[in-house]
C-alpha cells in the first residue's frame, strides 16, 4: 500500500534517511521504533506528503485513504466534541455540509423561487447521506469518545474548553471515526489514562486497515504490532512479530554481529603481522603483496552500534517510621462532587502502593492529600516521624525556571554537589556533553520530566509521590527509571497509566471505586489476576 523506496532526508546537519527503503503492506500493524531525534516524525510528514525526501520516493498506493494523528492537535473551538469528531469522517462529513446548507437555504425566504430545486437537490443528498451510514454517524462519533473516557457533557460542550490533552483525544477519535486504508498514529497513548489505553488496544486489534505507530509503552505496542520497522544510522530494518520479539531479535543480531567483528579483527590483526614481519624480505615479497591486496579488497564488518544505555543508583535514603501516612476520617469535595467520605489508608514503610481509579475518581487528589498540597475538608492526614518526601507533580515541569540552563537548574537545587557529580547526574537521565547547556524552556516535555526526576532522586527522599512520572518519558529512559526505582529502599504512592511500571514496581494496590475504596497485597500483576481486570471497571 505504502512504500518508501532508497528515500534520503536531511534535516539541518542531521542525516535522518540515507537511501533507506521499506514497504506497508495491507493488514500490516507496524511499531516504528528508534531512538528520540532519529527522524520518526519526519518520515510520517514524507508518507503524508507534508515534506518531500531529499532522494528516493514515497509511492501510496491509488486511492488509499490515510489518517494521520500528531501530537500537533491544532486549535479547535466553537464546535461540540461530537462535531469536531464528524468532521474527520471523509465523504460522510462533506455530504452532512452540504446537508446543512440546503436546510438553511430551505428555510431562507429569499430562495424562494429556487424551491422546488433545493428539494430536488435535498432529497439526493439525503439519500447519499443515508447511503454512507451518516444518521448513524452521531452514534458512532459518541461510541468512540466514550471510549476516550468522555462524559456526554464534554461531549456536548464547546471543545475551545477542553485542555490540550483532551483536544488530543478529539483529534484521536476523528482519525479512529474515520476508519481509513491506513492510520498513522503518532504517540497515541500519550495523554490517555488505563482505561482509555486499554480500550484503544482492543479497537486498533480489531481494525482492518493498515497501521504504522510509534509509542513510549511498550505493553500497548506488544498486544498490537505484528511488525516492527526501526530507524537507526539512518537506515530502516524490518523485524516480523510484536515489540519483545524484536527486542530479542535485535540483542541477537547485535551480538552476533560482535562476534562476526571480532573475527575479523583477529584475522585481520593475524594478517598485518605477517606483512610487517616479512616486508623487508625479497624473498617473501610475492605473499606479502597478495596478503595487501587482499587486505584491501575485504568488506569492514562494522561493530554494533552501542546504545547509549543510562544507569542510576540512588544513595541510600535516611529511614523513616513504620507509618508513614496515615488517613482517618478523610472527607473531600470539588464543589458538589464528593471525592472521599470517610477514608481511612495507611501507608507503611518500604510499601510500593500504586493508586487505580477511573478519570475523576481521585487518584491526583489522594496524592496531594498526601503532600498536604490539599487539606481535607474533615479527617485527619498525618505524615509519620522522619519522613522527607519527594513529590512528582503533573505540573511539576511548569515550575522550571525556563531562563535557567539544565545545568544550572541542577546546581541550583545542590549547590554543593561538584560539577563532576552534577554532570554525572545529567548524564545519568540523558543530558550529556551540551545539552546541559540548555535553557529550560526549550527542553522537550521528555526533557523537562527528566531533568525534575534528577532533581528529586540526586539526594532521594525516603517517600516518593509520583503522580503519572512516565508521561513523555520514552522506553529506553521508562526502562531506566524502573531499574532505578527497583533498588530504591523507601515507600513509595504512584498514579502511573503504564502497565510495565507498575506491574515492576508495585507491591500493592489501592483502587478507588463508586462503591468505596479497595485494597490488594501484592502488587499490579496479582490485582490483575485476582480482578480479571487490567482497569477499575474493565474486564479483561
Amino acid at each position: 500500500m505504502i512504500r518508501l523506496d532508497s528515500i534520503s532526508k536531511q534535516n539541518g546537519l542531521q542525516l535522518l534517511f540515507i537511501e533507506a527503503s521499506a514497504a506497508l503492506q495491507r493488514g500490516e500493524k507496524i511499531g516504528l521504533v528508534g531512538p528520540n531525534g532519529a527522524g520518526k516524525t519526519t518520515l510520517f510528514r514524507m508518507i503524508t506528503g507534508q515534506e518531500p525526501p531529499d532522494e528516493g520516493l514515497v509511492l501510496v498506493d491509488r486511492g488509499v485513504s490515510i489518517g494521520f494523528f500528531s501530537q500537533d492537535v491544532g486549535e479547535m473551538a466553537g464546535r461540540s466534541a461530537v462535531a469536531e469528531v464528524m468532521d474527520g469522517a471523509g465523504d460522510v462529513s462533506t455530504v452532512a455540509a452540504e446537508l446543512r446548507e440546503l436546510e438553511a437555504a430551505m428555510a431562507d425566504p429569499d430562495k424562494a423561487d429556487e424551491l422546488d430545486a433545493i428539494i430536488e437537490r435535498f432529497g439526493e443528498v439525503q439519500a447519499r447521506f443515508d447511503d454512507l451510514g451518516g444518521y448513524a454517524l452521531d452514534g458512532k462519533a459518541r461510541e468512540v469518545l466514550a471510549g476516550l473516557s468522555f462524559t456526554p457533557e464534554m461531549m456536548d460542550g464547546d471543545v475551545g474548553a477542553l485542555s490540550g490533552g483532551w483536544k488530543m483525544r478529539v483529534a484521536l477519535a476523528r482519525i479512529l471515526l474515520m476508519r481509513p486504508d491506513v492510520m498513522l498514529l503518532d504517540e497515541p497513548s500519550n495523554h490517555l489514562d488505563l482505561e482509555s489505553l486499554i480500550w484503544l488496544e482492543t479497537f486498533l486489534r480489531g481494525y482492518d486497515g493498515a497501521l504504522l505507530m510509534t509509542s513510549h509503552d511498550r505493553e500497548f505496542m506488544n498486544r498490537i504490532i505484528n511488525k516492527v520497522i526501526e530507524i537507526d544510522g539512518g537506515s530502516l530494518t524490518s523485524y516480523s512479530g510484536n515489540y519483545e520479539f524484536y527486542e530479542q531479535q535485535r540483542a541477537m543480531a547485535e551480538k552476533q554481529q560482535q562476534a562476526q567483528f571480532e573475527r575479523q579483527q583477529a584475522m585481520l590483526a593475524k594478517e598485518i603481522k605477517f606483512i610487517e614481519r616479512f616486508k623487508a624480505r625479497a624473498s617473501h615479497a610475492a605473499q606479502v603483496q597478495s596478503r595487501v591486496k587482499k587486505l584491501d579488497k575485504i568488506e569492514r564488518v562494522e561493530p554494533p552500534k552501542r546504545r547509549q544505555t543510562v544507569s542510576f543508583e540512588f544513595l541510600p535514603a535516611p529511614r523513616s517510621g513504620d507509618d508513614v501516612v496515615q488517613m482517618r476520617g478523610v472527607h473531600k469535595r470539588y464543589g458538589n462532587r464528593v471525592i472521599y467520605e470517610g477514608l481511612d489508608f495507611l501507608l507503611r514503610r518500604r510499601e510500593r502502593c500504586c493508586v487505580l481509579g477511573v478519570n475523576g475518581a481521585g487518584k491526583s487528589t489522594l496524592l496531594k492529600l498526601a503532600t498536604g498540597t490539599t487539606a481535607p475538608d474533615t479527617g485527619t492526614v498525618n505524615v509519620g516521624g522522619s519522613v522527607k518526601m519527594g513529590y512528582f507533580a503533573q505540573h511539576a515541569m511548569e515550575l522550571l525556571d525556563g531562563d535557567r540552563t539544565v545545568f544550572e537548574a541542577l546546581e541550583d537545587e545542590f549547590p554543593r554537589a561538584s560539577q563532576g557529580q552534577l554532570r554525572s547526574l545529567a548524564g545519568c537521565f540523558g543530558f550529556s556533553g551540551d545539552e546541559v547547556d540548555k535553557k529550560c524552556r526549550v527542553l522537550s516535555g521528555g526533557e523537562k520530566a527528566r531533568l525534575v526526576m534528577a532533581r528529586m532522586l540526586f539526594d532521594p527522599p525516603n517517600l516518593l509521590v509520583l503522580d503519572e512520572p512516565t508521561n513523555h518519558l520514552d522506553i529506553a529512559t521508562k526502562e531506566m527509571l524502573i531499574t532505578a526505582l527497583s533498588q530504591y529502599e523507601g515507600t513509595m504512592l504512584f498514579v502511573s497509566h503504564d502497565r510495565h511500571f507498575l506491574a515492576a514496581l508495585s507491591n500493592r494496590v489501592l483502587e478507588l471505586t463508586p462503591e468505596g475504596v479497595h485494597l490488594y497485597g501484592g502488587g499490579y500483576t496479582e490485582y490483575v489476576a485476582r480482578t480479571g481486570q487490567e482497569a477499575p471497571g474493565l474486564h479483561a
